[in-house]
Protein backbone atom coordinates (compact mmCIF):
# COMPACT_ATOMS: atom_id res chain seq x y z
CA UNK A 1 0.00 0.00 0.00
CA UNK A 2 0.89 3.96 -0.35
CA UNK A 3 1.32 6.39 1.80
CA UNK A 4 -1.93 8.14 0.88
CA UNK A 5 -3.62 5.09 0.76
CA UNK A 6 -2.77 4.02 4.31
CA UNK A 7 -3.54 7.60 5.76
CA UNK A 8 -7.07 7.69 4.19
CA UNK A 9 -8.04 4.43 5.35
CA UNK A 10 -6.96 4.90 8.58
CA UNK A 11 -9.32 4.75 11.50
CA UNK A 12 -9.20 4.83 15.11
CA UNK A 13 -11.33 1.68 16.82
CA UNK A 14 -12.52 1.42 20.62
CA UNK A 15 -13.65 -2.34 21.66
CA UNK A 16 -13.74 -4.81 24.32
CA UNK A 17 -13.67 -8.53 24.46
CA UNK A 18 -13.30 -11.22 27.28
CA UNK A 19 -10.04 -12.46 27.71
CA UNK A 20 -7.78 -14.40 30.01
CA UNK A 21 -4.76 -12.63 31.59
CA UNK A 22 -2.77 -12.79 34.80
CA UNK A 23 0.53 -10.50 35.44
CA UNK A 24 3.80 -11.43 33.44
CA UNK A 25 6.96 -9.88 32.93
CA UNK A 26 9.06 -8.92 29.51
CA UNK A 27 12.23 -10.43 29.38
CA UNK A 28 13.24 -6.93 30.08
CA UNK A 29 11.86 -6.41 33.24
CA UNK A 30 8.58 -4.40 32.11
CA UNK A 31 5.74 -5.02 34.03
CA UNK A 32 2.79 -6.31 31.43
CA UNK A 33 0.76 -8.95 31.29
CA UNK A 34 0.54 -12.60 29.38
CA UNK A 35 -2.81 -12.78 27.47
CA UNK A 36 -4.90 -15.27 25.85
CA UNK A 37 -7.80 -14.96 23.90
CA UNK A 38 -11.08 -16.95 23.23
CA UNK A 39 -9.47 -19.00 20.09
CA UNK A 40 -6.53 -19.60 22.19
CA UNK A 41 -3.51 -16.34 20.51
CA UNK A 42 -1.51 -15.60 23.19
CA UNK A 43 0.22 -12.10 23.42
CA UNK A 44 1.94 -9.68 25.93
CA UNK A 45 0.92 -7.02 26.63
CA UNK A 46 2.45 -3.74 28.91
CA UNK A 47 0.78 -3.14 32.49
CA UNK A 48 -0.32 0.30 31.43
CA UNK A 49 -2.08 -0.53 27.96
CA UNK A 50 -3.16 -3.67 29.25
CA UNK A 51 -5.50 -1.78 32.31
CA UNK A 52 -6.32 1.04 30.00
CA UNK A 53 -8.20 -1.41 28.41
CA UNK A 54 -9.38 -4.51 30.77
CA UNK A 55 -11.31 -4.47 33.72
CA UNK A 56 -11.94 -7.62 35.74
CA UNK A 57 -15.26 -9.28 35.29
CA UNK A 58 -16.30 -8.38 38.79
CA UNK A 59 -15.23 -4.86 38.68
CA UNK A 60 -16.10 -3.93 35.69
CA UNK A 61 -17.88 0.22 34.17
CA UNK A 62 -21.63 -0.10 32.85
CA UNK A 63 -20.20 0.34 29.33
CA UNK A 64 -18.15 -3.13 29.72
CA UNK A 65 -21.70 -4.82 31.80
CA UNK A 66 -23.41 -3.85 28.27
CA UNK A 67 -20.86 -5.02 26.39
CA UNK A 68 -21.22 -8.62 28.22
CA UNK A 69 -24.89 -8.54 28.42
CA UNK A 70 -24.55 -7.95 24.46
CA UNK A 71 -22.27 -11.19 23.87
CA UNK A 72 -25.14 -13.33 26.10
CA UNK A 73 -24.20 -13.01 29.71
CA UNK A 74 -25.68 -11.94 32.81
CA UNK A 75 -24.61 -8.72 34.77
CA UNK A 76 -25.69 -7.19 38.41
CA UNK A 77 -24.19 -4.61 40.59
CA UNK A 78 -22.20 -5.63 43.68
CA UNK A 79 -23.96 -2.74 45.30
CA UNK A 80 -27.29 -4.04 44.86
CA UNK A 81 -28.77 -4.52 47.93
CA UNK A 82 -31.16 -7.59 46.87
CA UNK A 83 -29.26 -10.50 46.25
CA UNK A 84 -29.77 -13.22 43.36
CA UNK A 85 -30.87 -9.79 41.33
CA UNK A 86 -29.40 -9.75 38.00
CA UNK A 87 -29.36 -8.22 34.38
CA UNK A 88 -30.44 -10.03 31.01
CA UNK A 89 -30.64 -9.00 27.42
CA UNK A 90 -33.74 -9.75 25.66
CA UNK A 91 -33.30 -9.72 22.33
CA UNK A 92 -36.81 -9.05 20.96
CA UNK A 93 -37.79 -9.62 17.38
CA UNK A 94 -40.69 -11.79 18.20
CA UNK A 95 -44.01 -10.39 16.55
CA UNK A 96 -47.06 -9.99 19.03
CA UNK A 97 -50.93 -9.59 18.39
CA UNK A 98 -53.35 -8.08 20.91
CA UNK A 99 -55.47 -10.61 21.56
CA UNK A 100 -59.45 -10.16 22.81
CA UNK A 101 -59.06 -9.65 26.70
CA UNK A 102 -55.75 -8.98 27.29
CA UNK A 103 -53.99 -5.97 28.89
CA UNK A 104 -53.29 -3.99 25.53
CA UNK A 105 -56.80 -4.84 24.54
CA UNK A 106 -58.06 -3.74 27.43
CA UNK A 107 -55.89 -0.55 27.26
CA UNK A 108 -58.16 0.16 23.49
CA UNK A 109 -55.50 -1.22 21.15
CA UNK A 110 -57.42 -3.12 18.51
CA UNK A 111 -57.62 -6.56 18.43
CA UNK A 112 -55.34 -8.52 15.80
CA UNK A 113 -53.09 -5.76 16.03
CA UNK A 114 -49.44 -6.86 15.54
CA UNK A 115 -46.03 -4.78 16.65
CA UNK A 116 -42.51 -6.40 17.00
CA UNK A 117 -41.16 -6.88 20.58
CA UNK A 118 -37.89 -5.13 20.49
CA UNK A 119 -34.38 -5.81 22.35
CA UNK A 120 -34.22 -4.56 25.64
CA UNK A 121 -32.95 -5.37 29.86
CA UNK A 122 -34.75 -7.27 32.03
CA UNK A 123 -34.45 -7.61 35.71
CA UNK A 124 -34.19 -10.99 37.65
CA UNK A 125 -35.58 -8.96 41.17
CA UNK A 126 -35.36 -10.80 44.79
CA UNK A 127 -38.96 -12.29 44.16
CA UNK A 128 -37.62 -14.20 40.99
CA UNK A 129 -39.68 -12.19 38.82
CA UNK A 130 -38.61 -10.43 35.39
CA UNK A 131 -39.33 -6.45 35.09
CA UNK A 132 -38.33 -4.08 32.25
CA UNK A 133 -35.13 -2.55 33.78
CA UNK A 134 -33.92 1.33 33.50
CA UNK A 135 -30.66 2.25 34.12
CA UNK A 136 -30.35 4.95 37.01
CA UNK A 137 -27.42 7.53 36.80
CA UNK A 138 -25.81 5.91 39.89
CA UNK A 139 -25.57 2.75 37.72
CA UNK A 140 -24.13 4.25 34.93
CA UNK A 141 -21.44 5.42 36.54
CA UNK A 142 -20.43 2.67 38.94
CA UNK A 143 -17.42 0.47 38.59
CA UNK A 144 -18.85 -2.83 40.55
CA UNK A 145 -20.81 -4.23 38.05
CA UNK A 146 -19.99 -7.96 37.44
CA UNK A 147 -20.49 -11.10 35.11
CA UNK A 148 -23.22 -13.31 37.05
CA UNK A 149 -22.29 -17.44 36.37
Amino acid sequence: MHAETISETTKDYYGTKRITAYPWEAMDGRPGYHVQYADGYVSWSPKDVFEAAYQPIDAMSFGHAIAALKAGHRVARAGWNGKGMWLVLVPGSIQLTVEEGRPLALAGVPVGTKFDYLPHIDMMTVQGALVPWLASQTDVLADDWQIVA
